[in-house]
């Protein structure tokens, strides 16, 4: 029998609204919002912090995803860290894009989309509600504290690591949820469920995945604790919560493996501070302050810059406010556990997931970072979430004032986190922007210095590294940045001190010890050079610039062959140098290799088209050859690219001379 025609309207509602409710839509909403915030970081730059270290001047990296860099990355501690998957995940964008930053932009920004929809996955099987579980998401997806980690291309590990951990709880819960279906079956007492042995598997595998792309997932075993209490509802008694713990021993031990070997990397690269540089009671006190700062960065996203500078002490006053803060939090979240179980669930997850940075051990040089909470944010997003459905059900407002709500709140985060993410096109505005909001932040002076300094700036560069000297005197890394900037302006002396003030700051500089060699060099003083530039290469045996450096002083030396071979060694390490590939086209040739050279020189213009100087060579090696209308080829477009530039008119006109003989 056809219903009446009155009731049609309520029938097409209650089936666009059920379509809306599609897991796989909803999905594809959350992924797409952030792609569409996130998306024009594709247009950004690669930064001067970090990213050198990670991508750009990284001979591992950039050589792409090769069998010798797969081993490499699983054997290294390089950049502090043992995580070798976030190293091959840089290696394959370098196979994937090369150079081009905008590649590994996309991949940041789709990961971060995939964790959008992976995040509302979990939580809506973990807990039931799909509204609920997609506005948590949403809200994680578009906060502003989310930019550190999407838009900078070092923190890739951030959004890969998160990628898996979210992974572990969906096998998690689809373990457990199949223990609950077997009970409802068999009537099994809670004590003997036994979860589903292959999603437990892969919630290992997925763990073990996600300690190897950044070790701070070391708290996944203790959240799993906090979700079966809430949501779960497995925490009975003191018999099920040790149960609960004996059958996550296998995620305990994956846990201090990896906190062990993080540990012992960063104490052996020295990033972890030593008791003696800052104190317990200092640690202890920037804990509770950056928690309390995090907290109201959630809750009022401005002022948000990199980095956030350590002050060494805390005013008394802030520290004693923050203590009461996270402890009268805390307390709360204990008390009012029965009540509203998600806040202590949430809370825990938030203030567990925070210790691994906290600041308890003290790496690097700053208090806090807005990447820190992409993981503990979501412990804050659960409870703001079902804290205000809870509201709303208990207050019965109308469910289109809670939608207008919601929808309005996630338009502001989303609007605060478009206008932040403007400061990451370059490390240039990054840190200017820093600089407006910070003080006695040397290294937001030191790294617009430096930004500075590579586009030409070089007496605002050396205001900036002055200023860098002001706060922080002996830094190594902005003395040996002010000896370039002096060097490139022909105060040699002036640069030397710099060099040598660096190496006295920190003797395995080797980059310093680089630098020095080159100047020294060219000075007259190779013997001295050399030494340098052995010395850089026992530091740092994979720097290619050291490489091409010390083949210069073997060639001028006339160690034409060990030259060579120096200089293949450069270019074995980073295939892109093309003053290694200008250097060797130019040895080669002068040892009369001019097959050789022509494919040295052929290579270095596919990398720069416009390099004059490497087409007035190439066009020498032609020349030599007999190839005269290839050579005239070269030297004419030398000459087109740059009008003025004497040696391919001499060439050229060299050239024309021996064909009318």
């Amino acid at each position: 029998m056809n219903l009446p025609e009155r009731h049609e309207p309520q029938i097409y509602t209650a089936k666009l609204v059920a379509w809306l409710r599609r897991p796989g839509l909803i999905c594809l909403l959350l992924a797409a919002s952030a792609l569409a915030v996130f998306g024009p970081a594709m247009s950004f730059e690669f930064l001067n912090y970090d990213d050198p270290e990670y991508v750009t001047a990284n001979p591992h990296v950039l050589r792409g995803l090769t069998p010798s860099g797969v081993v490499w990355a699983f054997g290294t501690g390089h950049a502090g860290n043992w995580h070798p998957l976030t190293w091959v995940s840089h290696m394959l964008d370098a196979t994937l894009f090369g150079s081009i930053a905008a590649g590994p932009h996309l991949v940041n920004a789709l990961l971060h989309a995939a964790n959008a929809a992976l995040l509302f996955l979990a939580l809506r099987r973990l807990t039931g509600a799909h509204v609920r579980s997609a506005l948590a998401a949403e809200l994680f997806a578009l906060h502003p504290l989310r930019v550190e980690s999407v838009a900078w291309i070092a923190e890739r590990k951030d959004v890969l690591s998160v990628l898996f951990w979210l992974l572990t709880l969906l096998a998690y819960a689809r373990a457990w949820s199949k223990a609950e279906g077997r009970e409802s079956k068999a009537g099994a007492p809670a004590l003997d469920l036994r979860p589903s042995t292959s999603d437990y598997r892969l919630a290992l595998l997925f763990f073990a995945l996600g300690l190897m792309s950044k070790p701070m997932v070391v708290t996944l075993p203790f959240v799993l604790l906090l979700l079966d209490f809430w949501p779960l509802g497995r925490f009975k008694n003191l018999a099920t919560g040790l149960q609960l713990v004996k059958e996550k021993l296998l995620f305990f031990l994956l846990s201090a493996l990896g906190s062990l070997v993080t540990f012992a990397v960063q104490k052996q690269i020295g990033a972890v501070h030593s008791l003696a540089g800052l104190p317990l009671g200092a640690r202890l006190a920037n804990a509770f302050v950056a928690c309390a700062r995090y907290l109201g960065k959630l809750f009022w996203p401005v002022d948000l810059f990199v980095p956030y500078p350590h002050p060494g002490q805390w005013p008394p006053v802030l520290v004693i406010c923050s203590v009461a803060l996270v402890t009268g939090l805390s307390a709360a979240a204990l008390i009012w556990r029965r009540q509203l179980p998600f806040v202590f669930t949430g809370w825990f997850w938030f203030l567990g997931t925070l210790i691994p940075v906290i600041g308890l051990v003290q790496v690097g040089i700053q208090s806090l970072a807005d990447r820190y909470t992409y993981l503990p944010s979501i412990g804050v997003c659960i409870i703001l979430v079902w804290g205000a459905a809870a509201v709303w059900e208990r207050w019965r407002l109308p469910k289109i004032l809670a939608g207008g709500a919601a929808a309005l709140a996630l338009a502001a985060g989303a609007a605060r986190t478009a206008d932040q993410l403007r400061y990451w096109q370059n490390s240039g505005s990054l840190f200017s922007h820093a600089l407006v909001l910070s003080k006695n932040n040397y290294l937001a002076y030191d790294n617009l210095g430096f930004y500075q300094f590579k586009h030409g700036r070089l007496e605002e560069a050396l205001e900036n590294y002055h200023h860098a000297l002001q706060i922080n005197p002996g830094d190594a890394n902005t003395l040996n940045n002010l000896g370039s900037a002096l060097f490139h302006q022909g105060k040699i002396l002036d640069a030397l001190q710099a060099y040598e003030a660096a190496l006295r700051a920190r003797p395995d500089f080797a980059e310093a010890h680089i630098n020095l060699a080159v100047l020294l060099d060219q000075a007259g003083r190779s013997v001295e050079a050399e030494v340098h530039d052995h010395e850089a290469l026992r530091l740092d045996p994979d720097n290619a610039a050291a490489h091409n450096n010390l083949a210069k002083i073997l060639f001028s030396r006339g160690a034409r062959p060990e030259a060579i071979q120096e200089f293949r060694r450069a270019l074995a390490l980073n295939p892109a140098f093309t003053e290694a590939l200008n250097n060797l086209g130019l040895a080669l040739a002068m040892t009369g290799q001019l097959t050789a050279a022509e494919n040295c020189f052929e290579r270095l213009l596919r990398l720069q088209p416009g390099d004059t100087e490497a087409r007035v060579n190439f066009g020498r090696v032609l020349a030599a050859e007999r190839r005269t209308g290839e050579a005239a080829v070269q030297f004419t477009e030398a000459l087109r690219l740059k009008p003025d530039y004497a040696e391919a008119k001499a060439e050229l006109e060299k050239l024309n001379a021996r064909q009318t003989k």
